[in-house]
């Protein structure tokens, strides 16, 4: 018997279309396509030639997105192995040399893979989607998501966003960065910041 692996699809952009297959649901929730869509309507253009980081990637499915739409490099940090062979799979299938992936602790990977990029002419996009309701061992996954980007020091951060579950109270300013607004989507949240005016 053949078990059917879930998938998606590249919404928009170069490789629209193309399938990307999901971990299980156990150990990751693939962003909704409607959550996904309403991004990539605020991003518009301004995703071309970014680079895009993807925290807690799972499947890659939002950073492949960013790719498909012209972002110009991304970078995905997933813990989970089989995630991770899922994750390495897709950006075969997609573009594997606008892909940087990494098997490691996103709280650890993530500040290295920023900080690497400080220096960089190009702006960076961070999409930070933590989970929260399946795992053991993940109540404070949000503070240390929050600290994560508090103690970011690039001056090159076009935008970061979290994608969270939507009781959730977001701070109104992390480190260097405030809260410009946040959009419900059923049980998930995308909240989005930008540099903080001085």
């Amino acid at each position: 018997m053949k078990i059917n692996k879930p998938t998606t699809r590249i919404i928009a952009g170069k490789y629209k279309g193309k399938l990307l297959e999901l971990p299980s649901l156990e150990v990751t929730r693939s962003s909704k396509s409607r959550l996904k869509e309403s991004f990539f309507n605020v991003l518009q253009f301004d995703i071309i030639d970014k680079i895009f980081v993807e925290a807690f990637a799972g499947s890659g499915s939002i950073g492949l997105e960013a790719i498909s739409r012209d972002a110009k490099r991304a970078y995905f940090v997933e813990l989970d192995r089989k995630s991770y062979n899922i994750l390495v799979h897709n950006c075969k299938n997609i573009d594997i040399n606008s892909c940087q992936t990494m098997l490691g602790d996103t709280f650890v990977q993530t500040p290295i893979i920023i900080d690497n990029l400080k220096n960089s002419s190009d702006e960076l996009i961070i999409y930070i989607d933590p989970p929260f309701d399946h795992r053991e061992g993940m109540e404070d996954i949000y503070t240390k998501s929050f600290q994560m980007v508090e103690q970011i020091e690039n001056e090159n951060v076009y935008m970061i966003v979290f994608e969270h579950i939507s009781t959730l109270e977001m701070p109104e300013v992390l480190g260097k960065f405030s809260l410009n607004k946040t959009k419900k989507f059923g049980k998930s949240s995308l909240s989005y910041y930008s540099y903080s005016e001085e």
